[in-house]
């Protein structure tokens, strides 16, 4: 398996573009919490001794996403534990309203997502995103937005250095140069 640092030069080689960092710190977010009302439903509750705690395959999901990222880095999944709890909060909360309710804030946030996603590849970026040459880039894609976050208010700056050695600094892509029509 590879390293924390490994795993974010990796994905970050498809991202060194500043406006598709810019889309995916909107495009990312709006994704993961469109996963966490989506899979809000079913709920079941589990409790004991008082308490009573629903639970939903969205909790399956950032529990395996959250021992992941800890096995990557302590801190930094401990961070992205906190995240991902928000989030679920938020699906559970989201899932408790109507049907049409539930799948329109999803299904929304999900596309809209998806949309800053791809214009910031398809507009900035020219290059095709991570997970389709590995799909371990669906994992990392959150991790990579709070990563750099993080970077921007000076977090291990050793990480954000040895990140850029391989991928490269950010920068702005020129446009594409378009073949002359005849």
């Amino acid at each position: 398996m590879r390293n924390l640092t490994e795993q974010l030069t990796q994905y970050a080689a498809y991202h060194r573009d500043t406006r598709n960092i810019g889309t995916h710190f909107v495009g990312i977010p709006l994704i993961v919490l469109a996963l966490a009302v989506l899979l809000s439903r079913p709920a079941f509750a589990l409790g004991a001794f008082g308490w009573t705690l629903p639970v939903s395959p969205a909790w399956a999901l950032f529990i395996a996403a959250t021992l992941y990222y800890l096995v990557l880095d302590v801190p930094l999944g401990l961070t992205m534990a906190a995240v991902s709890a928000a989030c679920v909060a938020f699906g559970a909360w989201v899932a408790q309203a109507g049907t049409a309710t539930w799948l329109g804030v999803g299904v929304g946030l999900f596309v809209i997502g998806w949309i800053f996603q791809f214009v910031g590849h398809l507009a900035w970026e020219h290059r095709k995103p991570a997970f389709v040459d590995d799909v371990i880039g669906l994992m990392i894609g959150p991790l990579f937005v709070l990563a750099e976050a993080l970077f921007s208010v000076g977090w291990r700056p050793a990480l954000r250095a040895a990140i850029e050695a391989e991928a490269g600094p950010t920068r702005i892509n020129p446009p594409r140069a378009h073949a002359a029509r005849p």
